[in-house]
């Protein structure tokens, strides 16, 4: 028997949970849509269940209706290894979105994503010069690496 995901997270959409993973599959290297059910009957005409994966990452989408909306109290970190990574999904994942502050955006589907160089760790690991780089990352809103280091080496 497969491995099978011990935990998937489950979207709920308003009539976009198709072009959400057509979306999220095209920004995602390593990703693949892997199913699409159509939902039919009188009140659900149209609508989709979608299953996805993002970088080994197992989604499903659903086209719910109006009744729920995502919030910021739910995201999705994007780990990201160099500065063109941090680029790459800020820039996609922002688009037609949202670009808040410290690596935060939300994308026009109302999905909160954070965007964080996974050096961030290392450089916040000091006691004595984590604040700086605290500091540093609070006036981003794209988080620069470079930045960062520099905060880090000046404390």
């Amino acid at each position: 028997m497969a491995d099978v995901q011990k935990i998937t997270p489950f979207l709920w959409f308003n009539g976009k949970a198709k072009e959400a993973a057509e979306f999220y599959t095209a920004v995602f290297r390593n990703s693949r849509i892997l199913s699409v059910s159509q939902l039919s009957s009188d009140s659900v005409e149209g609508m989709h269940i979608v299953s996805f994966e993002l970088d080994g990452q197992s989604f499903t989408a659903i086209d719910g209706g109006p009744m729920f909306q995502f919030s910021p109290a739910i995201s999705f970190v994007v780990n990201c290894e160099t500065q063109n990574e941090v680029d790459h999904f800020w820039e996609h994942l922002s688009e037609d979105g949202e670009k808040e502050m410290c690596g935060w955006v939300k994308d026009k589907f109302g999905v909160s994503w954070q965007v964080v160089p996974i050096q961030f760790g290392k450089l916040m690991s000091d006691p004595s010069k984590s604040e700086a780089v605290m500091e540093a990352m609070l006036t981003m809103q794209k988080i620069d690496i470079g930045q960062l280091q520099a905060a880090r080496e000046n404390a």
